[in-house]
């Protein structure tokens, strides 16, 4: 049985946070945290599929991204968009929750983890690298931009126009006909509404912040011994297979699952498959 949805907002600091609700409000936490170029919206069939499950499911969408408004002046770093999630959980009074964490939620959620150990139960990794071998050429490329290198500015900007986004989504997969193109388009929308182009360029040249916090989040996977599971498109042009079996490293008790002809963005492609190793593991956790 599906579960109503809710469409809510939380005032953190200044931020005014959209976030997707659904499940009984009493039920254990999963917090959603999406990745580039999208927002809370990539899980909104995986929050139907999951709709059986006793969870409360919450999906915020991140400063910069979606419909969350930040006020003039904010900095876009991964530093402060862990700072306002930390906010967001405590504003929701959420002590105890397991995360899914993808491609920018990853380095969002592991700071938030790092910082708050005792409040997460469980993590499950879609595509949301943390270890060196994990990065692509192209994406070992990319974090060594700077924006005083010339045509830096360019190269990233280039991510945000249509072509950019339709790379992400497309590259790696088998069957680019299961893509929804409705979620491109409402990714292209997002992305250029007023101040988000440049919001994005900082994320983009703060991306390299998180190669420096890699060994503390594999610190804590060994000292936490939280279960892990990670589900992983092979195709990603960013994130690497090995990025995936990287994990057992500090969590070898983790399930690891690598399907072939999804790309980064697997849940689109491969939810059927994907849904039911999310429900289990969740029926597992305390």
């Amino acid at each position: 049985m599906q579960q109503h949805v809710s469409h809510r907002t939380a005032d953190v600091d200044g931020v005014r946070v959209a976030y997707r609700e659904s499940g009984p409000a009493d039920g254990p936490v999963l917090l959603l945290l999406h990745g580039f170029p999208t927002s809370s919206h990539q899980f909104a069939r995986l929050m139907d599929a999951l709709g059986d499950i006793p969870y409360r499911l919450i999906a915020p969408d991140h400063p910069g991204f979606g419909r969350t408004e930040a006020p003039d002046g904010f900095t876009y770093t991964f530093d402060r968009l862990a700072d306002v999630l930390e906010g967001f959980t405590d504003a929701l009074g959420l002590d105890r929750y397991a995360l899914y964490v993808f491609d920018f939620g990853a380095p969002v959620g592991l700071r938030l983890a790092a910082r708050r150990p005792e409040r997460v139960t469980g993590l499950i990794v879609q595509n949301g690298n943390a270890y060196e071998e994990g990065l692509s050429d192209a994406a070992r490329a990319f974090i060594a931009l700077r924006r005083a290198d010339p045509g830096a500015e360019e190269q990233v900007r280039g991510l945000f126009t249509a072509e950019g986004i339709r790379f992400q989504y497309e590259t790696g997969v088998a069957e680019p006909a299961l893509l929804n193109p409705d979620n491109q388009t409402l990714d292209l929308h997002y992305i250029n509404l007023p101040g988000r182009n440049d919001a994005q360029a900082d994320l983009a040249f703060d991306y390299a912040s998180n190669l420096a916090h890699y060994p503390v989040w594999q610190a804590w996977l060994r000292s936490s011994r939280v279960p892990v599971l990670v589900v992983w498109g092979a195709g990603d042009p960013f994130f690497t297979p090995a990025g995936a079996k990287a994990y057992l490293r500090d969590a070898p008790d983790a399930e690891v699952h690598v399907f072939e002809g999804a790309g980064h963005f697997a849940l689109e492609t491969h939810l059927p498959a994907i849904t039911p190793l999310i429900a289990d593991f969740l029926a597992k956790l305390p």
